[in-house]
């Protein structure tokens, strides 16, 4: 029986995903058996300094892939949104899940015209700080680390008046949202990140054996849209603190595409509705002509993990 190793983060979340995939390539190859590796990744390891601030590039990659590169698995798990912008040239993204639901939720508010002037929310997303901004100039924000359950926990002992999460790891852990949470609508309210709610699965490049095995689980649409957004992400120079919010979407079998960067000029919106081959080319020659709109980049305070 073969054996194939599965490299994922320690969390709760990615562990999670990891199971997923798990359970994915057991169906699809019953003659396959599949372990998990689990490894602590430096963005795991530093809990206080802001996500947006840290030197090393892929922060919750850089030891899945060691693992794969060393013998240790044969492929890594990953929230999409959390790979560089560049991937690796001696690895290559093998399989993508059929995507979870890429919106963000305000957890602690019925919505954001429920909020109080001067309110505070928690999360150190740029992308997140400067489309709430530009909605709520008057709002406040604080960094909160750590994993899903223990920002909830600060936030119901009064840290922040609301948090800004992605409904895809809350429900993944089984956290309904309460009623006092709002998802935010991506083409009018907030653009989520590149890829968000999509798990994604990458091996070595000269792998061919494994690359044969993970094609069973790719999901073709979910791919499609998560390399427009990171084409996008990639054509504007950034990486995971760039604050861009992008989402591809198939809608009625036309290609849709919002695309909101935000800048010290302002906050920058494109939204294209096109052929797939179209979308990034029309979004960026959009976010390059518009006039920007009157914004901020709010800055955060650190509340540690």
């Amino acid at each position: 029986m073969r054996v194939l190793r599965l490299a994922t983060r320690a969390s709760p979340l990615a562990l999670w995903q990891a199971r997923v995939v798990a359970r994915a390539l057991r169906r699809a190859h019953p003659a396959v058996r599949v372990q998990l590796v689990p490894v602590t990744s430096h963005g795991d390891r530093d809990q206080q300094t802001p996500l947006a601030a840290m030197p090393v590039i892929g922060a919750f990659c850089k030891e899945v892939h060691a693992a794969i590169r060393e013998g240790r698995a044969d492929a890594g798990v990953h929230s999409c949104k959390d790979l560089p912008t560049r991937h690796p040239p001696d690895l290559v993204l093998a399989a993508v899940l059929p995507r979870a639901d890429p919106r963000d939720v305000l957890f602690g508010t019925a919505g954001l015209a429920a909020l109080p002037s001067g309110a505070v929310i928690a999360t150190g997303s740029p992308r997140r700080r400067a489309q709430l901004a530009a909605l709520r100039p008057d709002l406040r924000f604080v960094e909160l680390r750590g994993n899903i359950h223990t920002r909830l926990q600060k936030i119901a002992r009064g840290a922040a008046d609301a948090a800004c999460l992605a409904l895809a790891g809350l429900r993944r852990l089984g956290l309904s949202a309460p009623c006092a949470a709002a998802v935010l609508d991506p083409w009018r309210e907030c653009a989520p990140a590149p890829g968000q709610g999509a798990i994604a699965v990458d091996c070595r490049a000269d792998d061919r054996r494994t690359r044969v095995l993970l094609a069973a689980i790719d999901d073709r649409d979910t791919r499609r849209a998560i390399l427009a957004e990171r084409a996008v992400l990639a054509a504007l120079g950034g990486g995971c603190a760039l604050p861009l919010g992008c989402l591809a979407a198939r809608q009625r079998g036309r290609w849709r595409l919002i695309a909101r960067h935000a800048a010290a000029a302002g906050l920058r919106e494109a939204l294209v509705e096109a052929p797939y081959d179209e979308l990034v080319q029309r979004a960026i020659g959009q976010l390059t002509a518009c006039k920007a709109q009157p914004s901020v980049l709010p800055g955060a305070e650190n509340h540690g993990n």
